[in-house]
């Protein structure tokens, strides 16, 4: 049993500075709030915790983590508050139990390989502190030494998850002694029978294999310094976990596996790889097909070694790599980054440092003697740019950052978005604005009479959301289209004395249909209700020319030409639109287009065309049916009103300067407002009139250019009535 005195003296063999007091501390708190309670073995609580801190001290990890290791559990399975927690030991201690205590609280349930990729990514994008991802990894690998006293479901249970999500985390983080203990006691419960075999087969020649370690390498380095040749070379069993894992690969039995014994060669050079490859096959006879090149053919990842099997001294065979320093480096820092490598993608470099960082924070901490410091060096975010949360059922979802509720709804199915009412989050009600945190479980609440929201797309992140949320609006607007396209031709035809059901039934409107290139009736009567086709146009092609000409003397216009004459006003000869003739023109509010803007245009019943700068939000948003191509006529002029706010200093005679500059411009004022702060700077807002784009710049850069002025910005001012 690990005692208290045990730890302190490792803790100080490398950090002599450390707070003893602190240490003893944190023990005396976790004996009295663990007091009474014994684990499934019997024994007292207080052995646990113990043996975690001893863990975090063979990880050389500071005082801070040492003490959390002794405390993390307090909060979990005893009374003891995180308040407590606080009061006694500080903010920095209790973050770490904190996070130590959330991730215990994850339900982990990894059916499959993409999900346990998904949790651990999980587990590490919920920390910003590396150091809660260490005393998780010490307490498994504890809870995994005493697993022997759970039940056998249990066992199993808790030894799938070890290999799934612990594991590997703890070989990305570089800790490999942790990680190669975890899956050989992981394996231990998941294949008793075969890991008794493996085992019993390598402890036979325990000593033999220990000399024939050393008997290849003093061969292989004598040859490398009879060539001239700077190296180093290592040998070692293979893992249990990792001969299991050859023999399930490569569907052999264990009496197959002989090259249980690994070694590897590194040299200064490219060229040295090759010739020690040359030496290893003159040396020892090659075994075919167990020759690979990934120095000539890198992995996907980056990584870079000759592999080569050979039937080795005694007649036994081994496994030799050989690979440069800086090959090595790649290889045990981990280039590729993420759990699963991204199939012909390169991990960025901010990616690639971030891990790297990780693997040399063991050995940067014994260096930083500051704690705050030290505090600074741990935290990190390794996934900026992605948020991992829960469904109700436990399975996890990743999302960009800043993704919503709704993004969340419609990654479902488009039917829970299109009826999301509301949202919960970890249990509470939050708004659909929402941003989503790693970690947290998501429930949506419908209804069936609920419905999409405009101003949704402008705070979803997906693209997903965003294209269903724009199918929605286009599908409503089509279903108007057609009854309003029915009514406006019913009431057409009808002054033809036609009927419109027996022209479907006939096929007579398939054919028109045909003529103007829509596929469909429906489209061509949703065509009509759009503004598109006027109904007629459809009578023009159903009835000879002879009666329609009868039929036009003394007929009212119709209701789509008398609604858009009637309300027609602006600049119409200012644009240039396509297909469309003699119908009211007006400018959006929302973003206030002027000549030399990109611009688009939208039919609007009963309003004509709605003329949008391209990049506006709701230009983006409308029915895509609805769009005419526009262009402005660059051979006439006009004044629009423009609004711009000058921010500037408040000082005598600037306002005199600003307006001198607007006037000489060739701009009008039409309208200033000037309020002053009480910092001593003015905010002056004006109404101008202006010819285009171009004069608009003309007119902030010349403001611009006055001493004293700050910012100019244009305004989005409300088209008028």
């Amino acid at each position: 049993m690990l005692r208290f005195n045990d730890i302190l003296e490792r803790l100080l063999t490398y950090s002599p500075n450390a707070d003893t007091d602190l240490l003893r501390k944190a023990y005396v708190f976790s004996a009295k709030v663990h007091i009474g309670q014994v684990r499934l073995s019997g024994e007292p609580y207080l052995i646990h915790p113990l043996e975690v801190a001893g863990i975090l001290t063979q990880m050389k990890l500071d005082i801070a983590s040492v003490a959390t290791g002794l405390l993390h559990d307090a909060v979990e399975d005893t009374l003891t508050t995180l308040e407590e927690i606080r009061e006694n030991f500080g903010e920095e201690i209790v973050q770490l139990v904190d996070g130590v205590t959330k991730i215990s609280q994850i339900s982990l349930r990894s059916s499959e390989e993409g999900q346990a990729e998904n949790f651990r990514k999980i587990i590490l994008a919920m920390v910003k502190d590396i150091r809660v991802i260490l005393i998780k990894l010490a307490d498994r690998l504890h809870n995994m030494r005493t697993l022997k006293f759970h039940s056998s479901e249990r066992q199993v249970e808790i030894a799938q998850e070890t290999l799934d999500i612990y594991a590997p985390i703890a070989h990305r983080l570089g800790i490999d002694w942790v990680k190669s203990e975890l899956e050989d006691l992981a394996f231990q419960y998941l294949h008793p029978d075969l890991y008794q075999q493996i085992q019993t087969k390598i402890a036979k020649k325990e000593k033999e294999r220990a000399r024939y370690i050393d008997e290849v390498n003093r061969t292989l380095m004598k040859k490398l310094y009879e060539n001239h040749i700077e190296g180093e070379v290592t040998g070692r069993l293979k893992q249990i976990y990792s001969i299991y894992r050859k023999m399930k690969e490569q569907n052999i039995d264990l009496d197959q596996v002989y090259d249980i014994t690994a070694f590897r060669v590194i040299v200064n050079s490219i060229k040295d790889c090759y010739d020690v490859l040359g030496i290893i096959h003159s040396l020892w006879k090659p075994i075919p097909g167990k020759f690979k090149d990934y120095i000539g053919l890198p992995k996907e990842n980056m990584y870079q070694s000759l592999h080569t099997s050979v039937i080795g001294p005694y007649g036994e065979r081994i496994e030799i790599q050989i690979r440069t320093y800086e090959m090595h480096k790649v290889a045990e820092e981990g280039i590729a980054a993420h759990w699963k490598y991204k199939e012909g993608k390169v991990l960025e470099e901010a990616d690639g440092k971030r891990f790297t960082w990780l693997r040399q924070l063991l050995e940067w901490q014994r260096d930083l003697k500051d704690n705050a410091e030290f505090m600074e060096s741990v935290k990190v975010d390794l996934f900026p740019n992605e948020v991992y949360v829960f469904t109700p059922k436990g399975t996890v979802k990743q999302f960009p950052i800043g993704a919503t509720p709704i993004d969340f709804a419609y990654s479902i199915h488009s039917d829970i978005g299109n009826h999301c009412m509301g949202a919960k989050v970890n249990g509470r009600i939050v708004p659909l604005k929402y941003e989503l945190r790693s970690g947290d479980t998501i429930e949506i609440m419908t209804s069936p009479g609920a419905r999409p929201s405009k101003d949704w797309l402008k705070f979803v992140k997906t693209s997903r959301a965003k294209t269903k949320i724009r199918q929605w609006f286009t599908a409503e607007e089509r279903e108007k289209s057609i009854a309003l396209g029915k009514e406006i031709l019913e009431k057409e035809l009808r002054k033809y004395n036609l009927q419109q059901a027996k022209l479907i039934k006939s096929g007579e409107l398939s054919k028109v249909a045909s003529d103007f290139s829509f596929q469909t009736v429906e489209d061509l009567i949703a065509a009509v209700g759009y503004g598109k086709v006027t109904a007629n146009q459809i009578v023009g092609k159903i009835l000879p020319q002879e009666r329609l000409e009868e039929q036009k003397q003394g007929l009212e216009e119709g209701r789509i030409k008398t609604l858009i004459k009637k309300i027609t006003r602006g600049p119409r000869d200012a644009l240039l639109i396509k297909g469309v003739d003699n119908v009211m023109v007006r400018y959006a509010g929302c973003c206030n287009p002027l000549p030399g803007d990109k611009v688009v245009g939208f039919i609007t019943r009963g309003r004509g065309i709605t003329i949008h700068t391209a990049d506006c939000q709701n230009a983006m948003a409308g029915d895509p049916n609805r769009r005419v191509e526009v262009e402005w006529d660059s051979t006439k002029e006009y004044i629009y009103p423009v609004r711009i706010r000058v921010y500037s200093d408040d000082k005598r005679g600037l306002l005199a300067e600003i307006s001198n500059s607007i006037t000489s411009n060739e701009a009008n004022i039409k309208n200033a407002m000037v309020n002053t702060t009480e910092d001593s700077k003015a905010i002056g807002t004006f109404e101008l009139e202006i010819r285009d784009l171009n004069h608009l710049k003309k007119v902030i850069k010349g403001l611009e250019k006055i001493k004293g002025v700050n910012r100019v910005e244009r305004l989005r001012i409300e088209a008028q009535a």
